[in-house]
Formats: C-alpha cells, sequence, structure tokens
C-alpha cells in the first residue's frame, strides 16, 4: 500500500497533520500533557539552614560541614523535559485494513505529542527504528524543528523491514544520558525485549503506545486468502472459512497480547492501545489521566 509520493504531497500531508494536530494538542492535550509528565523529575536548586521539621535525608553533609551547622539542600521540579519518540518503521506498520495505515497513525499521534511537548518548552527528539536504529533526530525545541520530525516521520524510507524493538531501547539508554519521557510507538509484533525495556524504563519514563488493526485481532471467514509477510515478504496460503484456522489463529493473538501486557506489568511500562479505524484521541486521554491521577 506504500507508494512513493513527491515533494509536494509530502508537503500537503505535513501541513493536514499540523493543522490537526496543533489544534488537538492545544485544545485538549495541553493540560493533560503538562499534569501527567510535567514535574517528575526533581533538580536541586540551592541550600538552606536546616529548619526544625525537615527532612534529615536532604542534609547536605559538606556545608554542614564547612559551615559546622545543618543545612539541607532544597529541590524543584524540573521545569524542562526532554521527550523523546520511538518510532517503529518497519515493514508491519505498512498495514491498514479500513481507513489509514499503521505508519499514519504513527504519524498522527508522533505529532500531537510533539506540538504538546514544545507548548510545555520541552525538547523533542525521534528515534526510528527497524531491526536497526535507521535514523537519529536530537532533541530540540522550536516549530521548525517539530515540522521536521512530522515530514520525516511521513516520508522516511527505513534500509530494513525487520523489527528489533529492544535495538531502539538499547539506543535510547545509550544516547540519551538525561532523564526523559519517551513514547514508544509500535505495534509490537517483535519478541525478545523484555530486558532492554526493563533497563530503559529504569532510567528514562517509558510509556508504550500499541498501534494495531482489528484485521490482525481475528481472522473474517472469507475462503482462502493468500497472506504476505510485510516484514519476510514470505507468502502463504490459509483457508479463513476454517473454523479451527480462525480459532487458532485468535487464540495465538490472544496468548500474544498477554504475554505483551505481562512484559509492560513487569517493566513498569504505562501502556494504551490504539486501532487504526478509531479515534486516537480517547485512549490518549485516558493514558493521560491515569496518569495525572497518581
Amino acid at each position: 500500500m506504500d507508494q512513493t509520493i513527491t515533494g509536494q504531497e509530502i508537503f500537503k500531508k505535513v501541513r493536514k497533520i499540523e493543522i490537526k494536530t496543533r489544534g488537538l494538542s492545544q485544545q485538549i492535550f495541553s493540560g493533560q500533557y503538562h499534569s501527567a509528565f510535567k514535574g517528575r523529575g526533581m533538580a536541586f536548586s540551592e541550600v538552606r539552614e536546616y529548619q526544625y521539621g525537615d527532612d534529615v535525608r536532604n542534609i547536605d553533609w559538606n556545608v554542614t560541614a564547612r559551615f559546622n551547622h545543618p543545612f539541607i539542600k532544597i529541590f524543584e521540579e524540573e521545569r524542562e523535559l526532554t521527550v523523546m519518540l520511538l518510532i517503529d518503521v518497519s515493514g508491519s506498520n505498512e498495514f491498514g485494513s479500513k481507513q489509514q495505515l499503521k505508519k499514519m497513525i504513527a504519524a498522527e499521534i508522533a505529532a500531537v505529542l510533539a506540538f504538546s511537548a514544545i507548548q510545555n518548552n520541552d525538547k523533542v527528539g525521534v528515534i526510528f527504528f527497524s531491526d536497526q536504529v535507521e535514523k537519529f533526530i536530537p532533541p530540540k525545541k522550536g516549530t521548525s524543528h517539530i515540522l521536521r520530525i512530522i515530514r520525516e516521520v511521513i516520508s522516511f524510507k527505513p534500509q530494513h523491514r525487520n523489527t528489533d524493538i529492544g535495538e531502539g531501547l538499547r539506543f535510547l539508554t545509550s544516547a540519551i544520558k538525561k532523564r526523559s519521557t519517551a513514547f514508544l510507538i509500535s505495534d509490537f509484533i517483535s519478541d525478545g525485549f523484555e530486558q532492554p525495556m526493563k533497563i530503559a524504563a529504569r532510567k528514562h519514563d517509558l510509556i508504550a503506545l500499541r498501534i494495531t488493526d482489528k484485521r490482525e485481532d481475528e481472522l473474517p471467514p472469507i475462503g482462502l486468502v493468500k497472506f504476505s509477510d510485510a516484514e519476510s515478504a514470505k507468502e502463504f496460503w490459509v483457508d479463513t472459512s476454517s473454523q479451527d484456522a480462525r480459532n487458532r489463529y485468535r487464540h495465538w493473538i490472544r496468548k500474544k497480547t498477554e504475554q505483551l501486557n505481562s512484559i509492560f506489568t513487569k517493566c513498569g511500562v504505562d501502556n494504551t492501545l490504539i486501532y487504526t479505524d478509531e479515534d486516537y484521541v480517547r485512549p490518549l486521554m485516558k493514558l493521560f489521566k491515569k496518569r495525572s491521577a497518581r
């Protein structure tokens, strides 16, 4: 379904996504984003003399020793976040059975998050990954930077089609030294990423946004169908009129989903599920409100 698009078509798509997502971020997401993600880190501000009732764990022992009088460290919420978007650009994201491909939903969500971030004076960076890191855009501020990100999300052509989520997470852990809020946007059709996810989640505030299509949940009974693996390019036939085949596929999908949710829970990663044919605003808002309520 993916076709080569001209520079003018890219510009039109960027402009369309900019108008839609900028409006959403201003009208809906800005307040929820702020309360859900701002002030997660505490930065050292200054020292002052110890007062009765202060937490003794905050005593600055170096200053206390120098003046022979107790002083404590004062911390304040960090006013600036680094937001990282980890975007899966493997072949499976070129699927979509109804209105939009998974990759276009990913582009809109990335744009909404990016515009919400810059409204709060945050830096935004991107890691595009397949089975390796395809491109890294370092965190920066500004509208022109955000528009570059959207343009890249729409027009980026990966060199590889397979998926290795762990590779993207390992790069995040090594490349971004300061704690960030990292959104992992993928369909999660991949295995073997639990350990790198656990490590990344210890260092960063990691959120998983799983994009899927309802045709991936269940096979419709439409007879003999030739399927093509978007990542390996292998083709195979499936008799979808067979109740047994549909049941086995349904069981496999359910098991994969349970395993995935178990990994998110073990790693302490907030997550939400977004379908290609549904409005992504509702699941994102639900996720934001859940985090704000903590």
